[in-house]
């Protein structure tokens, strides 16, 4: 999966619509904006309908955005922190950290890449 995904123009368009420029829901812009929702596991209906009016795929691409950015941060933050531990020699402790972020994450590659932090504790 996570050679498929690349948000850097989730990211840009973002940036453009935070700056105030308003969203252009061009055939490419939906596509976009539905892979993403898949990507970041928001529900496909709600992804479908959200990009048939301006107001809802800009409520969307925020939603999505925002996942990306707050899951990244948990899991560089539950990494560092496990990381630590570990080194430590509390490997409990770096377990109970990366159980605690798949308990609230929901974006897939992250739970990814969590589940793999986990496996290389053992």
């Amino acid at each position: 999966m996570s050679q498929d995904i690349n948000w850097d123009e989730v990211r840009a368009l973002a940036a453009r619509i935070e700056a105030g420029e308003t969203l252009a829901l061009t055939p490419d812009v939906r596509e976009l904006l539905l892979r993403t929702a898949r990507e970041v596991a928001i529900p496909e209906p709600d992804a479908q309908a959200a990009v048939q009016d301006v107001a809802a795929a800009t409520t969307l691409l925020r939603e999505a955005r925002a996942r990306i950015r707050e899951g990244s941060m948990r899991l560089a933050r539950a990494r560092m922190l496990a990381g630590d531990l570990a080194k430590a020699g509390d490997k409990a402790g770096a377990r109970k950290l990366l159980e605690d972020l798949l308990a609230v994450e929901v974006v897939p590659l992250y739970r990814e890449q969590a589940e793999l932090e986990l496996e290389d504790l053992d």
